[in-house]
């Protein structure tokens, strides 16, 4: 024990310092973690949420464990802890007002976060931006606080900068609480690959292929539980609070027993729970009251508060009906919230709508398994014009055409062929700039490899388009993602974005369309600038203005671009807009109260 006081000494000499990379055992705990204390001068603090008694086992005494604490690991609580010590000066790791300390940290930060979990009566109620919303809400209140799901299903993906993959949108909900996403925000991923088969993402890594039998039969019990288990613990040691997004209903009775999305989520995280109803669609009482009944009894008493969301037109025409609903229910309405109108990524399908404006028209061509089409979210900021189409003929009048991403690059490659675009894009060669990213830049060469049948019916090889000389090979089951960081290959300014794909393409001896810095230089992505066609396995690439301004002038635009805007800082400023809307729709002192449960020491 005396060793472990010296060491407090010595830390309260040094203050904050943040993670010691230079450290033999670092990280010792988990990878970011903040290590200024690497010994607590907190130690022992006796309290149940942080550790626990055990029997040594050198002595045979009960001692006092905290190896999974990770309270003082937090940033914020250590630099808080560091501050005060030396504001306090405190020196010595006997001081008596070290107790006094700890008080104030535990009043001013959770040992452990409380969890609110936003449940929808149904897909589309608003869950994903109302969990943004008190993000970046409880962010700027102060509190450090984590987005959650658990399990959700999406074809548009993002990476960290573990190189993990996680939704977008769980993404952008880590932007709103202005922290670095992980993983832990997103354990399991479905990514569709067509005929009811979805490839499961575990903790940001490809785990197995299942179809829906499968994955409720077999993955969920044998998995699910243990993988939610220990991601809510991880993010509740981490943050003030945390909080949560359901997926589709919590009241699907056919599976509720094996649900780990909803309720089976709120359990296991103690978490009080807001339902979202939508309604625009109809009927938002009979959506309420329906939902909240057909929840067993036992589970019922979670949901404590309804938000109405998409409001048209004047919220005191719903008084009447609400004050019913919460007679019934006994359960408050917290506020309706307005239909707002923001730029920001959109989830899956509902993304996929057409974008009006006077710029140049951008005609994207929608794909039946396309992933990550918030690529082209910065294109509004241009005034573009961007357009998903179906039919070669809706390509006519395009000034630039984009094969976007794929979950499928082969099963969709055949699917342009029967629809007849690979003849359209052939005769639109050195005419109009054609783009290809990722799925969409493997279609655009001479073929596709797939000796082991990784994304066709079986090993083969498939004719690709013909618009580039590129062979792509699918030798592997391993996937690539990382974040990367460039430039144009022409030196005229920088791109930033991510990859996720599996299979590599050579150049064939066109030039590269981007210099990435990742580990040296590495020649990226396909130009062919006299046949204006250039592919790239880059999402994100138009986030940055270079990229922007090169695309089009390729294709002859006389449109001023002067947007010199990054694309971060647009959804920045509405997800400042949407936390606007939220806050003055919502009872927020009600939601304080009820919801927040201010901090008190428990001591």
């Amino acid at each position: 024990m005396q060793w472990v006081k010296e060491k407090v000494r010595e830390e309260l000499a040094i203050g904050y310092r943040g993670p010691d990379q230079g450290c033999e055992y670092h990280p010792c705990h988990h990878d970011g973690q903040d290590c200024s204390w690497c010994f607590c001068p907190f130690y022992p603090c006796e309290l149940p949420e942080l550790g626990t008694r055990v029997k040594s086992s050198r002595t045979g005494e009960m001692v006092w464990s905290c190896v999974d604490c990770e309270f003082l690991h937090r940033d914020d609580v250590s630099r808080f802890v560091a501050e005060r010590t030396q504001e306090m000066n405190i020196t010595d790791p006997n001081d008596s007002r070290l107790q006094e300390l700890f008080t104030e940290v535990c009043g001013r930060f959770r040992t452990r976060a409380k969890a609110i979990m936003i449940l929808g009566a149904t897909s589309d109620a608003g869950k994903s931006l109302t969990v943004t919303a008190l993000c970046r809400i409880i962010n700027d209140m102060g509190y450090s606080v984590a987005p959650f799901k658990s399990q959700n299903m999406s074809l548009n993906s993002s990476v960290t900068l573990s190189g993990d993959e996680i939704s977008r949108a769980q993404q952008l909900q880590a932007m709103a609480a202005r922290i670095e996403p992980d993983f832990h925000i997103n354990p399991i991923l479905l990514k569709p690959k067509g005929d009811a088969v979805s490839q499961v993402i575990v903790e940001g890594r490809p785990f197995a292929d299942y179809d829906v039998r499968s994955y409720y039969g077999e993955f969920i019990p044998q998995h699910g539980f243990a993988i939610l288990e220990r991601n809510i613990e991880y993010l509740k040691r981490k943050n003030d609070y945390v909080i949560m997004e359901g997926a589709g209903s919590p009241a699907e009775i056919n599976i509720y027993d094996r649900d780990i999305a909803n309720m089976g989520a709120a359990r296991v995280a103690d978490a009080d729970c807001i339902l979202v109803v939508n309604i625009e669609k109809g009927g938002a009482f009979a959506y309420a009251y329906g939902t909240v009944m057909l929840i067993p009894e036992e589970d019922r008493r979670m949901v404590k508060g309804i938000v109405i969301n998409n409001m048209h037109g004047q919220a005191s025409y719903l008084d009447e009906g609400i004050r019913e609903l919460e007679d019934r229910l006994g359960i408050p309405v917290l506020g309706v919230v307005p239909h707002i109108e923001l730029r920001l990524p959109k989830e899956d399908s509902l993304g996929c709508k057409d974008r009006a404006g006077d710029g140049p028209d951008v005609a994207v061509i929608r794909l039946p398994r396309i992933s990550n089409f918030t690529d082209f979210d910065a294109l509004e900021m241009e005034g573009a014009r961007v357009r998903f189409v179906n039919e070669p003929g809706q390509l006519a009048g395009a000034d630039m055409i984009v094969i976007p991403g794929s979950k499928n690059s082969v099963g969709d490659l055949e699917w342009l062929k029967n629809v007849g675009f690979d003849v359209a894009l052939l005769s639109l060669k050195g005419k109009v700039p054609i783009l290809g990213i990722c799925g969409g830049y493997q279609m655009m060469g001479s073929r596709i490899e797939d000796p082991m049948g990784i994304e066709g019916d079986g090993p083969g090889e498939h004719e690709g388009l013909g618009l580039l000389r590129t062979v792509t090979v699918f030798d592997s089951q391993d996937k690539f993602t990382k974040q990367v960081e460039g430039t144009l290959a022409s030196g005229e300014g920088k791109v930033r974005g991510y990859e996720i794909h599996m299979g590599s393409s050579d150049r064939a001896g066109h030039e590269p369309l981007f210099l990435i810095h990742d580990d040296g230089v590495r020649e990226e992505g396909c130009l062919d600038i006299e046949n204006k066609v250039m592919g790239s396995y880059i999402h994100g690439l138009f986030d940055l203005p270079a990229f922007r301004r090169f695309a089009f002038a390729m294709g002859g635009s006389q449109e001023v671009f002067g947007n010199d805007r990054d694309h971060i800082e647009d959804v920045e400023e509405n997800l400042d807009l949407l936390a606007d809307a939220f806050r003055e729709a919502l009872d927020m002192d009600r939601f304080v109260t009820e919801f927040m449960e201010v901090v008190t020491c428990p001591r």
